[in-house]
Protein backbone atom coordinates (compact mmCIF):
# COMPACT_ATOMS: atom_id res chain seq x y z
CA UNK A 1 0.00 0.00 0.00
CA UNK A 2 3.03 2.47 0.54
CA UNK A 3 4.64 1.46 -2.73
CA UNK A 4 1.68 2.47 -4.17
CA UNK A 5 0.94 6.02 -3.16
CA UNK A 6 4.56 7.17 -3.52
CA UNK A 7 5.03 4.93 -6.97
CA UNK A 8 1.79 7.40 -8.12
CA UNK A 9 3.38 10.09 -6.16
CA UNK A 10 6.12 10.00 -8.94
CA UNK A 11 9.16 8.86 -6.52
CA UNK A 12 10.89 5.61 -7.47
CA UNK A 13 10.32 2.61 -5.39
CA UNK A 14 12.06 -0.22 -4.88
CA UNK A 15 10.67 -3.35 -2.61
CA UNK A 16 12.70 -5.31 -0.36
CA UNK A 17 11.89 -8.55 0.76
CA UNK A 18 13.23 -11.64 1.94
CA UNK A 19 10.73 -14.66 0.64
CA UNK A 20 11.07 -15.89 -2.71
CA UNK A 21 7.25 -14.28 -3.39
CA UNK A 22 5.47 -11.25 -1.74
CA UNK A 23 2.08 -11.39 0.25
CA UNK A 24 2.94 -14.80 1.76
CA UNK A 25 0.71 -14.18 4.84
CA UNK A 26 -1.64 -12.24 3.75
CA UNK A 27 -2.82 -15.35 0.82
CA UNK A 28 -2.59 -17.45 4.24
CA UNK A 29 -5.27 -14.85 6.07
CA UNK A 30 -7.22 -15.72 2.62
CA UNK A 31 -7.10 -19.21 3.00
CA UNK A 32 -10.28 -19.65 4.91
CA UNK A 33 -12.36 -16.70 3.05
CA UNK A 34 -10.67 -13.39 2.42
CA UNK A 35 -12.20 -11.03 4.99
CA UNK A 36 -10.58 -7.36 3.82
CA UNK A 37 -12.62 -5.57 6.18
CA UNK A 38 -16.04 -4.94 7.95
CA UNK A 39 -19.36 -2.82 7.06
CA UNK A 40 -20.42 -2.07 10.82
CA UNK A 41 -20.83 1.92 12.03
CA UNK A 42 -17.39 3.29 11.92
CA UNK A 43 -17.80 4.47 15.97
CA UNK A 44 -18.35 0.70 16.73
CA UNK A 45 -15.80 -0.46 14.05
CA UNK A 46 -12.79 1.66 15.71
CA UNK A 47 -14.26 0.25 19.17
CA UNK A 48 -11.81 -3.05 18.13
CA UNK A 49 -8.58 -1.70 18.70
CA UNK A 50 -9.20 -1.38 22.13
CA UNK A 51 -6.19 0.76 24.48
CA UNK A 52 -4.82 1.21 21.23
CA UNK A 53 -8.12 3.20 19.32
CA UNK A 54 -5.98 6.63 20.15
CA UNK A 55 -3.32 5.98 17.96
CA UNK A 56 -5.27 3.65 14.97
CA UNK A 57 -8.71 6.29 14.70
CA UNK A 58 -6.26 8.96 12.90
CA UNK A 59 -5.56 6.13 10.64
CA UNK A 60 -8.67 5.22 9.52
CA UNK A 61 -10.19 8.34 9.90
CA UNK A 62 -7.82 8.93 6.82
CA UNK A 63 -8.40 5.23 5.04
CA UNK A 64 -11.85 3.94 6.31
CA UNK A 65 -12.89 0.50 5.46
CA UNK A 66 -15.44 1.82 2.97
CA UNK A 67 -12.33 3.70 1.19
CA UNK A 68 -10.48 0.34 1.24
CA UNK A 69 -13.68 -1.61 -0.17
CA UNK A 70 -13.74 1.34 -3.28
CA UNK A 71 -9.83 0.37 -3.82
CA UNK A 72 -10.49 -3.05 -4.05
CA UNK A 73 -13.17 -2.78 -6.70
CA UNK A 74 -10.71 -0.49 -8.34
CA UNK A 75 -8.28 -3.73 -8.80
CA UNK A 76 -11.67 -4.91 -10.58
CA UNK A 77 -12.46 -6.95 -7.76
CA UNK A 78 -15.88 -7.28 -6.43
CA UNK A 79 -17.19 -7.66 -2.69
CA UNK A 80 -20.25 -8.44 -0.67
CA UNK A 81 -21.10 -8.27 2.48
CA UNK A 82 -21.97 -11.49 4.84
CA UNK A 83 -24.47 -11.57 7.34
CA UNK A 84 -21.73 -11.13 10.08
CA UNK A 85 -21.06 -7.97 8.14
CA UNK A 86 -17.79 -8.82 7.56
CA UNK A 87 -16.82 -7.87 3.94
CA UNK A 88 -14.94 -10.65 1.48
CA UNK A 89 -14.31 -10.35 -2.22
CA UNK A 90 -17.09 -12.39 -4.41
CA UNK A 91 -14.83 -15.37 -4.47
CA UNK A 92 -13.58 -15.40 -1.13
CA UNK A 93 -10.30 -15.62 -2.10
CA UNK A 94 -6.82 -13.67 -1.99
CA UNK A 95 -4.93 -14.83 -4.87
CA UNK A 96 -6.75 -12.59 -7.65
CA UNK A 97 -6.74 -9.56 -5.58
CA UNK A 98 -2.92 -10.01 -4.67
CA UNK A 99 -2.36 -11.00 -8.13
CA UNK A 100 -4.43 -7.79 -9.79
CA UNK A 101 -2.44 -5.08 -7.52
CA UNK A 102 0.68 -7.00 -8.07
CA UNK A 103 0.79 -6.27 -11.53
CA UNK A 104 -0.79 -2.55 -11.51
CA UNK A 105 2.26 -1.61 -9.08
CA UNK A 106 4.32 -3.32 -11.39
CA UNK A 107 2.90 -1.48 -14.50
CA UNK A 108 3.24 1.95 -12.24
CA UNK A 109 6.73 1.33 -12.09
CA UNK A 110 7.41 -0.20 -8.33
CA UNK A 111 10.92 -2.76 -8.66
CA UNK A 112 10.58 -5.83 -6.53
CA UNK A 113 13.74 -7.16 -4.87
CA UNK A 114 12.77 -10.54 -3.61
CA UNK A 115 14.98 -13.14 -1.48
CA UNK A 116 16.86 -9.60 0.42
CA UNK A 117 17.11 -10.42 3.73
CA UNK A 118 17.47 -7.30 6.02
CA UNK A 119 20.53 -7.49 8.37
CA UNK A 120 20.25 -3.69 9.63
CA UNK A 121 20.67 -0.18 9.40
CA UNK A 122 22.42 3.02 9.82
CA UNK A 123 21.38 6.66 9.69
CA UNK A 124 24.05 8.19 7.88
CA UNK A 125 22.55 11.64 6.84
CA UNK A 126 20.22 9.32 4.87
CA UNK A 127 18.56 6.13 5.48
CA UNK A 128 21.37 2.96 4.69
CA UNK A 129 20.24 -0.54 4.59
CA UNK A 130 22.12 -3.27 4.66
CA UNK A 131 20.91 -6.65 3.15
CA UNK A 132 21.91 -10.27 3.04
CA UNK A 133 21.27 -11.61 -0.95
CA UNK A 134 22.11 -14.55 -2.95
CA UNK A 135 25.01 -12.46 -4.28
CA UNK A 136 26.16 -11.61 -0.73
CA UNK A 137 25.80 -8.67 0.94
CA UNK A 138 24.60 -5.29 -0.22
CA UNK A 139 24.22 -1.81 1.02
CA UNK A 140 21.50 0.29 0.03
CA UNK A 141 20.86 4.37 0.75
CA UNK A 142 17.46 5.63 0.49
CA UNK A 143 16.20 9.27 1.06
CA UNK A 144 13.58 7.66 3.26
CA UNK A 145 12.73 4.08 4.44
CA UNK A 146 9.47 2.26 5.47
CA UNK A 147 9.64 -0.45 7.20
CA UNK A 148 6.76 -3.27 7.06
CA UNK A 149 8.17 -6.30 8.62
CA UNK A 150 5.30 -7.74 10.16
CA UNK A 151 5.24 -9.36 13.95
CA UNK A 152 6.22 -12.71 15.29
CA UNK A 153 3.70 -15.39 14.24
CA UNK A 154 3.72 -17.53 11.30
CA UNK A 155 7.45 -17.68 10.82
CA UNK A 156 7.23 -19.43 7.80
CA UNK A 157 5.43 -16.82 6.29
CA UNK A 158 8.17 -14.12 6.79
CA UNK A 159 6.96 -12.57 10.03
CA UNK A 160 10.08 -13.48 12.33
CA UNK A 161 10.06 -10.12 14.19
CA UNK A 162 13.99 -10.64 13.85
CA UNK A 163 13.71 -6.81 13.62
CA UNK A 164 13.46 -6.47 17.04
CA UNK A 165 16.68 -6.22 18.20
CA UNK A 166 17.73 -4.47 15.54
CA UNK A 167 15.50 -1.19 16.31
CA UNK A 168 16.59 -1.78 19.96
CA UNK A 169 19.86 -1.44 19.39
CA UNK A 170 19.15 2.09 17.74
CA UNK A 171 17.28 3.30 20.51
CA UNK A 172 13.87 2.66 19.34
CA UNK A 173 11.29 1.91 21.86
CA UNK A 174 9.41 -1.79 21.20
CA UNK A 175 6.83 -3.54 23.30
CA UNK A 176 7.36 -7.18 23.56
CA UNK A 177 5.91 -9.29 20.88
CA UNK A 178 2.95 -11.71 22.22
CA UNK A 179 0.24 -14.11 21.11
CA UNK A 180 -3.09 -12.77 19.56
CA UNK A 181 -6.11 -13.98 18.37
CA UNK A 182 -4.26 -16.78 19.66
CA UNK A 183 -5.08 -20.39 20.96
CA UNK A 184 -5.07 -21.31 25.41
CA UNK A 185 -3.59 -24.59 26.89
CA UNK A 186 -6.06 -25.72 29.52
CA UNK A 187 -5.38 -29.25 31.56
CA UNK A 188 -7.92 -31.51 29.92
CA UNK A 189 -8.39 -35.12 31.05
CA UNK A 190 -7.04 -38.05 29.02
CA UNK A 191 -10.50 -39.44 28.15
CA UNK A 192 -11.78 -36.22 26.85
CA UNK A 193 -8.54 -34.57 24.91
CA UNK A 194 -8.71 -38.45 23.46
CA UNK A 195 -12.10 -38.59 21.72
CA UNK A 196 -13.32 -34.84 21.49
CA UNK A 197 -9.69 -33.48 19.73
CA UNK A 198 -10.81 -31.54 16.93
CA UNK A 199 -14.58 -31.10 17.85
CA UNK A 200 -16.47 -27.94 17.20
CA UNK A 201 -19.03 -26.52 19.71
CA UNK A 202 -21.02 -24.31 18.10
CA UNK A 203 -23.88 -21.52 18.98
CA UNK A 204 -22.65 -21.01 22.65
CA UNK A 205 -21.90 -17.99 24.16
CA UNK A 206 -18.73 -17.15 26.40
CA UNK A 207 -17.72 -14.88 29.30
CA UNK A 208 -14.39 -13.26 30.67
CA UNK A 209 -13.90 -11.02 33.15
CA UNK A 210 -10.43 -9.46 34.46
CA UNK A 211 -9.69 -8.78 37.77
CA UNK A 212 -10.29 -4.67 37.22
CA UNK A 213 -13.87 -5.49 36.43
CA UNK A 214 -13.57 -5.91 33.02
CA UNK A 215 -15.30 -8.11 30.86
CA UNK A 216 -16.89 -9.22 27.35
CA UNK A 217 -19.33 -11.70 25.84
CA UNK A 218 -19.62 -13.39 22.87
CA UNK A 219 -21.53 -15.66 20.63
CA UNK A 220 -20.39 -17.84 18.24
CA UNK A 221 -18.08 -21.28 18.26
CA UNK A 222 -14.91 -22.67 18.65
CA UNK A 223 -12.83 -25.97 18.66
CA UNK A 224 -11.04 -28.45 21.05
CA UNK A 225 -7.86 -28.99 20.35
CA UNK A 226 -5.37 -31.57 22.16
CA UNK A 227 -3.64 -28.92 24.02
CA UNK A 228 -6.83 -26.65 24.49
CA UNK A 229 -9.17 -24.31 22.65
CA UNK A 230 -9.22 -22.23 19.92
CA UNK A 231 -11.40 -20.59 17.66
CA UNK A 232 -13.00 -17.30 16.46
CA UNK A 233 -15.12 -16.41 19.62
CA UNK A 234 -11.90 -17.19 21.66
CA UNK A 235 -9.94 -14.70 19.68
CA UNK A 236 -12.14 -11.78 20.20
CA UNK A 237 -11.58 -12.66 23.82
CA UNK A 238 -7.93 -13.40 23.25
CA UNK A 239 -6.18 -10.09 24.05
CA UNK A 240 -8.57 -10.05 27.61
CA UNK A 241 -7.64 -13.28 28.69
CA UNK A 242 -3.79 -13.00 28.05
CA UNK A 243 -3.70 -10.04 30.11
CA UNK A 244 -4.82 -12.10 32.62
CA UNK A 245 -3.47 -14.95 32.83
CA UNK A 246 0.07 -12.89 32.55
CA UNK A 247 -0.76 -11.09 35.59
CA UNK A 248 -2.50 -13.76 37.63
CA UNK A 249 -1.24 -17.28 36.24
CA UNK A 250 -4.31 -18.66 35.00
CA UNK A 251 -8.13 -16.86 33.24
CA UNK A 252 -11.23 -18.59 33.65
CA UNK A 253 -13.56 -18.29 30.30
CA UNK A 254 -16.87 -19.58 31.39
CA UNK A 255 -19.27 -21.13 28.78
CA UNK A 256 -22.91 -21.10 28.04
CA UNK A 257 -24.07 -24.00 26.53
CA UNK A 258 -27.44 -23.44 25.47
CA UNK A 259 -27.49 -19.42 24.63
CA UNK A 260 -30.83 -18.92 23.89
CA UNK A 261 -32.58 -20.56 26.95
CA UNK A 262 -33.04 -18.81 30.28
CA UNK A 263 -31.57 -20.86 33.55
CA UNK A 264 -35.25 -21.01 34.94
CA UNK A 265 -36.44 -22.41 31.77
CA UNK A 266 -33.44 -24.96 31.55
CA UNK A 267 -34.65 -25.61 35.46
CA UNK A 268 -38.43 -26.36 34.31
CA UNK A 269 -37.05 -28.60 31.68
CA UNK A 270 -35.78 -31.23 34.32
CA UNK A 271 -38.31 -30.08 37.06
CA UNK A 272 -40.22 -33.54 36.58
CA UNK A 273 -37.00 -35.56 37.00
CA UNK A 274 -35.47 -38.35 35.18
CA UNK A 275 -36.96 -41.40 36.36
CA UNK A 276 -35.17 -44.87 35.37
CA UNK A 277 -33.30 -42.53 32.15
CA UNK A 278 -29.68 -42.16 32.97
CA UNK A 279 -28.40 -38.08 33.62
CA UNK A 280 -27.12 -38.56 29.81
CA UNK A 281 -30.09 -39.56 27.87
CA UNK A 282 -31.88 -37.26 29.93
CA UNK A 283 -29.99 -34.53 28.91
CA UNK A 284 -29.85 -35.26 25.61
CA UNK A 285 -33.79 -35.50 25.37
CA UNK A 286 -34.43 -32.33 27.66
CA UNK A 287 -31.97 -30.22 25.84
CA UNK A 288 -30.34 -31.74 23.31
CA UNK A 289 -26.75 -31.58 24.89
CA UNK A 290 -24.87 -34.43 23.64
CA UNK A 291 -21.28 -35.16 22.64
CA UNK A 292 -18.60 -32.92 23.47
CA UNK A 293 -21.14 -30.54 24.75
CA UNK A 294 -22.01 -33.11 27.20
CA UNK A 295 -18.90 -34.52 27.58
CA UNK A 296 -17.38 -30.78 28.21
CA UNK A 297 -20.22 -30.31 31.36
CA UNK A 298 -18.89 -34.12 32.93
CA UNK A 299 -15.33 -32.74 32.66
CA UNK A 300 -15.97 -30.67 35.33
CA UNK A 301 -18.95 -32.14 37.02
CA UNK A 302 -18.65 -35.27 39.42
CA UNK A 303 -21.52 -37.77 39.15
CA UNK A 304 -23.34 -36.22 41.94
CA UNK A 305 -22.58 -33.33 40.52
CA UNK A 306 -24.28 -34.12 37.24
CA UNK A 307 -26.92 -35.69 38.62
CA UNK A 308 -27.65 -32.43 41.31
CA UNK A 309 -30.11 -30.56 39.11
CA UNK A 310 -28.91 -27.41 40.10
CA UNK A 311 -25.54 -27.73 39.51
CA UNK A 312 -25.86 -29.19 36.25
CA UNK A 313 -28.04 -26.10 35.59
CA UNK A 314 -25.50 -23.65 36.71
CA UNK A 315 -22.89 -25.74 34.28
CA UNK A 316 -24.78 -25.80 31.07
CA UNK A 317 -25.12 -21.72 31.63
CA UNK A 318 -21.92 -21.11 32.89
CA UNK A 319 -19.19 -23.68 32.69
CA UNK A 320 -15.76 -22.31 33.95
CA UNK A 321 -12.98 -23.70 31.32
CA UNK A 322 -9.77 -22.95 33.34
CA UNK A 323 -6.66 -21.46 30.69
CA UNK A 324 -3.20 -22.11 31.62
CA UNK A 325 -1.05 -20.87 28.77
CA UNK A 326 -1.53 -18.87 25.42
CA UNK A 327 -0.40 -21.22 22.45
CA UNK A 328 2.70 -20.00 21.33
CA UNK A 329 3.39 -16.99 19.14
CA UNK A 330 4.12 -18.85 15.88
CA UNK A 331 0.65 -20.66 15.92
CA UNK A 332 -1.22 -17.30 16.33
CA UNK A 333 -3.30 -15.58 13.91
CA UNK A 334 -1.29 -12.19 14.70
CA UNK A 335 0.52 -10.63 17.59
CA UNK A 336 0.35 -7.28 19.85
CA UNK A 337 3.41 -5.33 21.01
CA UNK A 338 6.01 -3.89 18.43
CA UNK A 339 7.24 -0.33 17.79
CA UNK A 340 5.60 1.71 20.37
CA UNK A 341 3.39 5.05 18.84
CA UNK A 342 5.38 6.84 21.41
CA UNK A 343 8.63 6.42 19.19
CA UNK A 344 6.55 7.70 16.54
CA UNK A 345 5.97 10.96 15.39
CA UNK A 346 2.33 11.70 13.94
CA UNK A 347 3.65 10.43 10.32
CA UNK A 348 4.42 7.21 11.63
CA UNK A 349 8.55 8.22 11.20
CA UNK A 350 10.51 6.77 14.34
CA UNK A 351 11.75 10.01 16.26
CA UNK A 352 15.29 8.35 16.59
CA UNK A 353 15.76 7.38 13.43
CA UNK A 354 14.76 10.18 10.98
CA UNK A 355 13.71 8.78 7.26
CA UNK A 356 12.32 5.44 8.50
CA UNK A 357 8.52 5.24 8.78
CA UNK A 358 6.30 1.81 10.33
CA UNK A 359 3.64 0.53 9.23
CA UNK A 360 1.37 -2.80 9.74
CA UNK A 361 1.72 -5.24 12.62
CA UNK A 362 5.18 -4.29 13.16
CA UNK A 363 3.25 -1.50 15.38
CA UNK A 364 2.05 -2.09 19.02
CA UNK A 365 -1.54 -2.66 18.39
CA UNK A 366 -3.62 -5.46 18.01
CA UNK A 367 -7.55 -6.34 17.05
CA UNK A 368 -9.62 -9.19 16.59
CA UNK A 369 -10.01 -11.41 13.31
CA UNK A 370 -13.08 -9.75 11.39
CA UNK A 371 -10.95 -7.52 9.09
CA UNK A 372 -9.82 -5.10 11.38
CA UNK A 373 -5.84 -6.53 11.17
CA UNK A 374 -5.76 -5.91 7.26
CA UNK A 375 -7.70 -2.64 7.36
CA UNK A 376 -5.37 -1.19 9.66
CA UNK A 377 -2.40 -2.74 8.11
CA UNK A 378 -3.66 -0.87 4.52
CA UNK A 379 -4.68 2.44 5.96
CA UNK A 380 -1.02 2.35 8.29
CA UNK A 381 0.87 1.96 4.99
CA UNK A 382 -0.99 4.51 3.46
CA UNK A 383 -0.16 6.90 6.40
CA UNK A 384 3.61 5.87 6.00
CA UNK A 385 3.81 6.74 2.80
CA UNK A 386 2.30 10.30 3.24
CA UNK A 387 4.38 10.35 5.57
CA UNK A 388 7.72 9.93 3.26
CA UNK A 389 5.87 12.44 0.85
CA UNK A 390 5.46 15.09 3.37
CA UNK A 391 8.86 14.66 4.73
CA UNK A 392 10.57 14.59 0.98
CA UNK A 393 8.81 17.92 0.29
CA UNK A 394 11.00 19.60 2.64
CA UNK A 395 8.19 20.22 5.55
CA UNK A 396 10.27 18.26 8.11
CA UNK A 397 13.23 19.31 8.99
CA UNK A 398 16.09 17.38 7.73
Amino acid sequence: MAAEILINAGLKVDLYDAMPTVGRKFLMAGKGGMNISHAEPFAQFLSHYGEHKEYIEPLLTQFTPEDLCNWVHGLGIETFIGTSGRVFPRDMKAAPLLRAWLHRLRLAGVNFKMRHQWLGLRNDKQPVLEFLTTEGNITVTSDAVILALGGGSWKQLGSTGAWVPLLEQQGVQVVPLKPSNCGFDVHWSEYFRRKFAGSPLKSVSVFAQNAEGISIRQQGEFVITENGLEGGVIYSLSALLREEIYKVGTATLYVDLLPNIKVEDLYNKFSKGKGKASMANYLRKKTGLEGVKSALIREYLSITEFNDTEQLCATIKNCPIQLIATRPLDEAISSAGGVSFEALDEHLMIKALPGFFCAGEMLDWEAPTGGYLLTACFASGRAAALGVLHRLSGSIDA
